[in-house]
């Protein structure tokens, strides 16, 4: 058994731009324990990952504010505080904040995850 703390202790937050378009703030909750990540995301308006897929997939728990997830070939859907998302195995999809509001999740990825290029203006 393991007791995991609400973040991972002398891991600094990291703001990240190689596979998120605008701000996007990453602190960890959980380092890669047994091919499992988890990690809280905060994510200015608008913000958003790149297109990305995950070997075993990603629960997403949104826990504040207005997003969008999107699987390729389907229009982007709303996630609000409260939700949770499964994204299944090898689904390729992004997320992020809606245009006009922040948005904090914390992401459950499980395997490696598979990064792809920036999301398009108009995806």
């Amino acid at each position: 058994m393991r007791i995991v703390p609400g973040r991972a202790e002398r891991i600094p937050s990291e703001q990240r731009s190689a596979t998120v378009t605008g701000e996007a703030w990453f602190d960890p909750v959980l380092p890669a324990t047994d091919a499992t990540t988890i990690t809280t995301v905060f994510f200015a308006p608008g913000a958003r990952t790149f297109w990305h897929h995950h070997e075993h997939g990603q629960i997403l728990q949104v826990l504040a504010g207005r997003g969008l997830i999107c699987t390729a070939g389907e229009q982007p859907q709303v996630i609000r505080a409260g939700d949770t998302v499964w994204v299944p195995p090898g689904e390729r999809h992004w997320h992020g904040a809606a245009p006009d509001s922040f948005m904090t999740h914390t992401a459950i990825s499980l395997g490696t995850t598979h990064w792809a290029e920036e999301v398009a203006d108009d995806a």
